[in-house]
Formats: structure tokens, C-alpha cells, sequence
């Protein structure tokens, strides 16, 4: 009895040293307590996943945890409005008149991402306009790296935040965008149509030839991926786009909230004059 008791012993040590470790650290927390040590064991993971470790260095080096991300994660009403409010409160004349004249400055992409895609210059224009004002507005300018961090170390979403933080390191390491270019909203939206980081890499295209995914100075690859999206969720070329069409239902994969889906519906038909 005095043996097994022995191993039991042993056994419980063993346990105990290797939840101090990075499988303990990989945990979740509600607080800025234990960020360190889960930066860490993501490091390990990231490594593990093929980012190199010039990358890790230079993308995560003094990230610290960010409280007034958490806050804001906390304090979203928008989509809880009416479609009327939202409506009237994103959207009025100007900004439909000043989507018209950027149709028109950009016919030539438009029609040529149409060709490619299938998805009209009217959507496209649409979510450019709801998202940041057609590149006016991209958040408060805040570190992606740091505020996807804080959000993958949070336990609300953890799973999903960490998935978008891998994803903007393989952004970095590819060399579409460097950690400093890397600043936006609070939730990691990035650039002019505020793609997350895991869509920046599964549907982002150099369509200025470039050589570079750059969705935030280059207005023709913003544009061009804003529509590979779409065309990547099931868009029906020529197809309408109101509510219960499949277009619609596959706006709904840009933004699940049902007054964000309408709204962008409902201003595309005023940008292409229905």
C-alpha cells in the first residue's frame, strides 16, 4: 500500500509541474494576471505553426495586455438598434451622392472586378462606404497585433481571437503588411472594408500588381478583395441582391447582424439608382 501511495504521489507531482508549464499558460484569463505567461506558451504554438521567429519578435516584442479593448468588447449597443436607426444613423444623402462620384472615379476597377467576381461595384462601394466611410475612418488606430492578443487571452472568445492573431502574424510574415502598419479597431479589423485578419489571408488579392495584399493604402486591392470575399461565400453573378435572394444571404457571411446586412442591401440599390 505504502508503494502505490508512493506512485500516487508521484504521479500527482507530475501533473502539477507540467500544468506550470506552457499548458498552463496557454489557459484563458478575465484579467491582465497570467498575460505574460500565455504570450509565451502563443509564442511556442505560433512557432510550431511555421511562423519564424523574426516575426514573433518583431510583431510581439512589449505587447501587454490592453483593458480598454476588453471594454469595448463589452459595450457594443449598435447592432441592437432598429433597422430605421441604424439606418439613418450610418447613412444619409452625402454619403450615398459621394459613393456615386467614387463609382465613377473608379469605373474602371469596378468593371473589371465585376468580370472577375461577379459582384457588382454597387455592393462593393456599399461596404466601403458602411465600413470606414470609404477609408476615411479605420478605427482609432490602435496595435492588431496587441488588441488581438489581449482578445485571444480573454476567455469571452479566446479560441476565435486566437485563430485571427496566427492569422495576422502570417500577414506579417508573408510581407503583405508590417506589424506597424498593422493598426485599426479595437477587434483587429484591418484597412478600408475592415477585414479580420483570417479573411485578409484566405481572400486579400494584389490587384494592382504590386505584389503586395495592401488593404489599407491601395484602393484597387481593397475593392478587388472586398469582392473576392463575397465571391468566395457563394455570390450568384447577376443575380439580385435584396432580402430572402441567395446574394443576400451571403452578405450576411460579411456581417451576421441583421440591420448591418439590410443596410448594406438597401444603400447598394440607392448607389446603382434603383
Amino acid at each position: 500500500m505504502r508503494i502505490i501511495a508512493l506512485i500516487l504521489r508521484l504521479v500527482t507531482v507530475a501533473v502539477c509541474l507540467s500544468m506550470s508549464g506552457p499548458a498552463r499558460a496557454a489557459s484563458c484569463g478575465n484579467t491582465a494576471s497570467g498575460f505574460e505567461s500565455w504570450l509565451s506558451a502563443f509564442k511556442q504554438r505560433a512557432g510550431a505553426a511555421g511562423i519564424s521567429g523574426g516575426t514573433l519578435n518583431r510583431a510581439l516584442a512589449g505587447v501587454s495586455y490592453d483593458s480598454k479593448v476588453i471594454r469595448l468588447d463589452r459595450n457594443q449597443h449598435s447592432f441592437k438598434l432598429s433597422f430605421s436607426e441604424f439606418y439613418r444613423r450610418r447613412v444619409d444623402g452625402g454619403m450615398i451622392a459621394k459613393g456615386k462620384r467614387l463609382m465613377q472615379t473608379h469605373a474602371s476597377t469596378l468593371t473589371a472586378i465585376e468580370k472577375r467576381s461577379g459582384v457588382p461595384g454597387a455592393i462593393i462601394v456599399a461596404i466601403w462606404g458602411l465600413e470606414t466611410a470609404y477609408g476615411a475612418h479605420r478605427g482609432q488606430g490602435m496595435s492588431i497585433v496587441r488588441s488581438l492578443a489581449t482578445l485571444a487571452f480573454d476567455c469571452r472568445r479566446s479560441a476565435f481571437f486566437e485563430k485571427e492573431l496566427m492569422a495576422a502574424l502570417q500577414i506579417i510574415e508573408r510581407g503583405d503588411m508590417s506589424a506597424g502598419d498593422l493598426r485599426g479597431g479595437w477587434a483587429g479589423e484591418i484597412g478600408q472594408t475592415q477585414f479580420l485578419p483570417d479573411a485578409y489571408v484566405k481572400y486579400a488579392v494584389d490587384f494592382d500588381g504590386d505584389g503586395r495584399r495592401d488593404l489599407i493604402h491601395s484602393k484597387a486591392d481593397v475593392l478587388a478583395s472586398t469582392a473576392n470575399f463575397l465571391k468566395g461565400h457563394g455570390w450568384k453573378r447577376g443575380q439580385p441582391w435584396g432580402e430572402g435572394t441567395a446574394n443576400y444571404a451571403v452578405i450576411r457571411e460579411w456581417n451576421r447582424a441583421e440591420v448591418y446586412v439590410k443596410t448594406i442591401s438597401v444603400m447598394a440599390n440607392k448607389l446603382d439608382g434603383r
